[in-house]
């Protein structure tokens, strides 16, 4: 047993290399997330009702963002794998698979969200004893969603420069992109929101204008930087002379990126079911859930990323068919990522109370939030080992069983549950949350298991 456990350990040459990797996205997410936590602020410095509209409205964009992150995941464990491999060619037609796939998801999530917003909106407000409260939730989610159309491109656009960059190795200009963007939205936020320095205070719709502002931002950055180091990053040299990729390995990222595609999408929306499930009982769940959950946010970037950093890592060794260092490295990877887990989980514990206080909300809302937070701190380490098996998994490109791992688990375990005890009992939001968020050990359970047998080691870009 401590033969097996001193194996989870790692040396500190092995350390430097993933903190190399990981502390650049860590960075990046700290900062992003930890702007949303004071757009968050902002907005509900302004009320209840502002604050709760922009939840909501982020819970589409949660879904299309999702589904981004999925369709690029998919040519991603291909870019890794060909990056490992030294090829450059391979790496180039990968980023402009992803380039395409996320043009069209951009267009159908413009259309869907102009043409059916209020209903999908709608369909978090269920509560009726309050009907002028819920009259304006929906009107300021709708002045929200509208201005964040148009950042909907230059977010996509930036994943996929973003992805193939940290696949091949840079995360750090990845992470000064962020970091300026972040920088643009929190300064706007301040101006836009409440009318600063001679601007017109523009509440909730100045918050979308200062979040588009920095989308674009951030992608200008990241493809002047990446288009003027060719040399350092072959692969931008031509990437628009054509868009043609060749059928055969179209063919073959469709067949290993569709699952994942559809896994984040169909992931996304369930985050967004539960969430419209929890809200039946009542609205003060829905901004309760909306503070715990970019509190949350902010305090699990550290065991999220490590997911990102296996992938990378992971997939660089089967890459170069190095079957002994991807199983090793996997391991050791998951240990540190629950190692952080337990420590930040810890640090939530003890801020659960003090944090939702700075929310300009009411008292019952205060203390729903810092429940709820309570929850998820206690969850944190089992879900840093069902993250890190997503991505370790994945790395392999078998997104079959990654499909059935997340989304499947979600749908047939997660939700189920929270609507047969939404609807059939009397349980109230807390006691839902907290058994919903306990099946996490079962799916734990299951990572460990698949990990283990190792059916996740495979190199697909060897044929290439």
């Amino acid at each position: 047993m401590r033969a097996k456990l001193r194996g989870l350990i790692g040396t500190r040459a092995f350390y430097a290399m993933v903190l190399a990797v990981v502390l650049p996205i860590i960075v990046q997410n700290a900062i992003s997330n930890f702007v949303n936590l004071l757009d968050n602020l902002m907005v509900g410095r302004i009320g209840t009702e502002q604050m709760s509209g922009v939840a909501i409205a982020n819970q589409l964009i949660f879904v299309f963002n999702l589904a981004v992150f999925g369709a690029i995941s998919g040519a991603g464990i291909f870019t890794a794998q060909f990056y490992g491999s030294g090829n450059a060619e391979g790496v180039r037609e990968t980023c402009r698979y992803k380039l395409l796939i996320c043009a069209l998801l951009s267009a159908i999530a413009i259309l869907l969200f102009a043409a059916c917003g209020p209903r999908l909106i709608g369909l978090y407000l269920t509560d009726e004893t309050d009907p002028v409260r819920t009259r304006q939730t929906l009107e300021y989610a709708l002045q929200y969603l509208h201005v964040m159309l148009v950042g909907l491109i230059p977010f996509a656009l930036t994943q996929c420069y973003a992805g193939t960059l940290r696949e091949t190795g840079e995360t750090a200009m990845p992470m000064y992109a962020g970091v300026a963007a972040v920088g643009v939205n929190l300064l706007f936020n301040y101006l836009l929101i409440f009318g600063h320095l001679g601007f017109p205070a523009m509440g909730v719709r100045g918050a979308a204008y200062a979040t588009v502002l920095s989308r674009f931002v951030e992608l200008a950055i990241i493809m002047i930087y990446t288009h003027r180091n060719h040399e350092r990053h072959p692969f931008a040299r031509g990437l628009y002379r054509t868009m043609r990729i060749p059928k055969a390995l179209a063919l073959d990222i469709t067949r290993k990126g569709m699952p994942l595609l559809i896994n984040e999408f169909l992931w996304s929306l369930g985050m967004a079911t539960l969430n419209q499930i929890y809200s039946l009982r009542g609205l003060d769940v829905v901004a309760a859930t909306n503070i715990s959950g970019t509190v949350y946010n902010l305090f699990s970037v550290a065991f999220l990323s490590m997911g990102s950093a296996a992938a990378i890592i992971v997939g660089q060794a089967l890459g170069a068919d190095d079957v002994e260092r991807a199983k090793d490295h996997g391991w050791k990877l998951m240990a540190f990522s629950v190692a952080m887990s337990v420590c930040l989980g810890a640090a939530l514990l003890l801020l659960s109370r003090p944090i939702p206080l700075l929310y300009n909300t009411t008292a019952s809302v205060h203390a729903l939030a810092s429940n709820l937070l309570r929850v998820s701190a206690c969850i944190m380490p089992l879900s840093a080992i069902t993250n890190c098996s997503y991505f370790i998994l994945r790395s392999g490109g078998k997104t079959g069983i990654t499909f059935l791992f997340d989304s499947a688990f979600v749908w047939a375990v997660n939700i189920t549950l929270a609507f047969c005890l939404a609807h059939f009992t009397g349980m109230g939001i807390l006691g839902i949350y907290a058994c919903v968020n306990l099946t996490e050990l079962i799916k734990c359970l299951i990572g460990i298991a698949l990990i283990h047998k190792g059916i996740w080691i495979n190199n697909i870009v060897a044929g290439e």
